[in-house]
């Protein structure tokens, strides 16, 4: 239920608790500052009541730092009240719609956040049936069928080094749903394996590596 709109004190906005989304000081920030600069923060932020005192921003993280680096004490807020669902769910869509740059780990934990949030929230049936019907419908939120919102999901899998590498274009997304399937241990060497030959694997070896893995065969000679 919205509660009002206010200037609010930018000291009193704190982060969404496991954002997903990096703010990141870069050229797109850049733009936004001299925005701000200009013109002030068009878009009043989402926040909630937090408990503790202060706000909790649902939407407009980039906008309270481009705020901050404009100087700017106060930035617009609109006040609501929200559950913990409704709140993952404003967030997530709010981000994934108007981010002009999403990174893969970024975009995988927003869905996973969407998903858990749209199971919680009740779909009826037996355990496979909510997990079927809350699939599709962050699909259906994002313009993806169920089956590849699920794959996005597994990436979140992924040990910490592929996670990078993926983000930073060393390892593609199919292969890299494929690898999120292997082991946490083995996943460690073949990051180290694709920095150390400057090479990443394709979809045909990528999953042969699974396969490998599944047969309990997959050693370090066999990913290099």
């Amino acid at each position: 239920s919205l509660v009002g709109s206010e200037m609010c004190i930018r000291d009193r906005l704190h982060p969404f608790q496991n954002h997903p989304f990096g703010v990141r000081d870069d050229v797109e920030m850049e733009g936004l500052v001299s925005s701000v600069k200009a013109g002030g923060v068009h878009q009043p932020a989402l926040v909630r009541p937090r408990e503790g005192g202060g706000y909790e921003i649902i939407a407009g993280h980039r906008r309270q730092r481009a705020s901050e680096l404009a100087g700017f004490r106060n930035m617009p807020c609109i006040v609501r009240n929200m559950t913990d669902d409704e709140a993952v769910l404003a967030m997530t869509d709010d981000n994934l719609r108007h981010r002009e740059t999403i990174l893969p780990s970024e975009k995988a934990a927003a869905l996973q956040q969407q998903y858990e949030a749209i199971k919680h929230q009740g779909a009826r049936g037996d355990g496979a049936d909510v997990g079927k019907l809350s699939l599709d419908k962050v699909g259906e939120r994002n313009g993806m069928s169920g089956k590849t919102v699920q794959r996005y999901i597994y990436l979140n899998d992924l040990v910490p080094e592929l996670k990078q590498l993926m983000d930073g274009g060393k390892l593609s997304f199919t292969p890299a749903v494929e690898v999120s399937r292997i082991r946490p241990k083995h996943q460690k060497y073949i990051a180290v394996s694709i920095e150390g030959q400057q090479s990443s694997p394709s979809q045909g070896q990528a999953k042969r590596l699974r396969e490998l893995d599944k047969d309990n065969k997959l050693n370090p000679d066999a990913i290099d």
